[in-house]
């Protein structure tokens, strides 16, 4: 099984790039991961929001392909506390299927994306910038890993 953080648009701030990079390594260790980034939309000014999410979902919808469960990183999404979501990534992984979360673009996803969803996370009631989504939860899916072997990285 491969989990996939999948994100449209690349991340720019050369300190989070380094933070991401140093929990990708980690999560090495663990399981393969990969981030995929889906370019930016060309000419999106000039594009209306449904324009570019159609077209972002339509990217969005090619690189997930047919047998990946698909979960959304979603406002409206279920929120887990750190350990409620280590116990679904060891139930995920547990079938064997790719897992693959998706990070959308600034206006959220077409309606095609939400119809080919298994399911949707929210990791918060507040707003972050997409950058720092990115962040936050790769932390998390490796947190998830410490805590399933429990490791000394999870405090409760």
């Amino acid at each position: 099984m491969k989990t996939t953080l999948l994100v449209v648009g690349k991340t720019t701030d050369p300190h989070i790039i380094a933070l991401i990079d140093d929990y990708r390594k980690r999560l090495s260790h663990y399981l393969p991961f990969e981030m995929q980034v889906i370019p930016e939309l060309k000419n999106a000014k000039n594009l209306s929001f449904e324009q570019q999410k159609q077209q972002e979902g339509e990217l969005i919808l090619k690189a997930v392909g047919d047998s990946s469960h698909v979960i959304l990183l979603d406002e409206h999404g279920r929120e887990y506390r750190s350990i409620e979501f280590a116990d679904y990534m060891q139930k995920r992984m547990s079938t064997g299927q790719d897992l693959v979360f998706v990070v959308g673009g600034p206006y959220g996803f077409s309606p095609d994306v939400y119809a080919r969803a298994n399911g949707k996370i929210s990791l918060s009631q507040m707003t972050f910038s997409h950058q720092m989504i990115r962040l936050i939860f790769v932390e998390q899916i490796y947190r998830a890993m410490t805590i399933l072997r429990n490791e000394p990285y999870h405090h409760e």
